[in-house]
């Protein structure tokens, strides 16, 4: 039994020293005054107490007779509301940013003489190409679509009296009218 009243002694002296620090912190915290907000701390009540002021807890002395007594009236003043000044007015807006206004778009006149009507294209087919052995010089051979007899020419002739050609490659040629208007290419057709 040695071990268990080793500690029922133990606990005892705890609690006596718990005890002895509780009685500790309560005689402290009641023998200092704690601030307080009107700066009466740590005195008395008599001391709190106005200068000239009695002990007594009595009622205060009430003079019932000067509630009775009859006061003047204001005098007879009518009130008036717009006495004062009236209150100026406000101020004017600000006056509108100057808006700026764009010049309308400049449309072109219309022409007084209407445009030439487009070239029409170039009626001839390009059928096959002729060529010297030499390949100095190159013959175009065209068809007006007619069934007719084929056209022969080389570069820089004249063809029906209204085309010249132009240039002959190897799968097409350029023919333009004979004042320079519409030049067109065509391309082998073989047919």
């Amino acid at each position: 039994m040695e071990p268990e009243r080793r500690k029922q002694l133990l606990l005892a002296g705890l609690g006596l020293v718990l005890v002895v620090v509780a009685a500790r912190a309560w005689m402290f915290q009641s023998s200092v005054p704690l601030p307080s907000s009107n700066g009466t701390a740590g005195q008395t009540p008599a001391a709190r107490r106005p200068k000239g002021a009695t002990a007594a807890t009595g009622a205060p002395d009430v003079h019932l007779k000067a509630l009775g007594v009859e006061r003047s009236k204001p005098a007879g003043v009518v009130r008036n509301l717009f006495r004062f000044k009236p209150k100026p007015p406000p101020p004017a807006p600000p006056p509108p940013a100057p808006r700026i206004v764009a010049p309308p778009p400049a449309v072109p006149e219309a022409p007084t003489t209407p445009p030439p009507p487009p070239v029409p294209p170039i009626a001839l087919k390009f059928i096959g190409l002729v060529q010297t052995a030499d390949k100095t010089q190159r013959l175009a051979v065209l068809s007006d679509g007619r069934g007719g007899i084929p056209i022969y020419g080389k570069e820089g002739d004249i063809i029906e009296g209204r085309y010249r050609i132009v240039r002959i490659g190897t799968e097409s040629i350029e023919l333009t009218y004979l004042d320079g208007r519409g030049r067109q290419t065509i391309r082998l057709s073989g047919g």
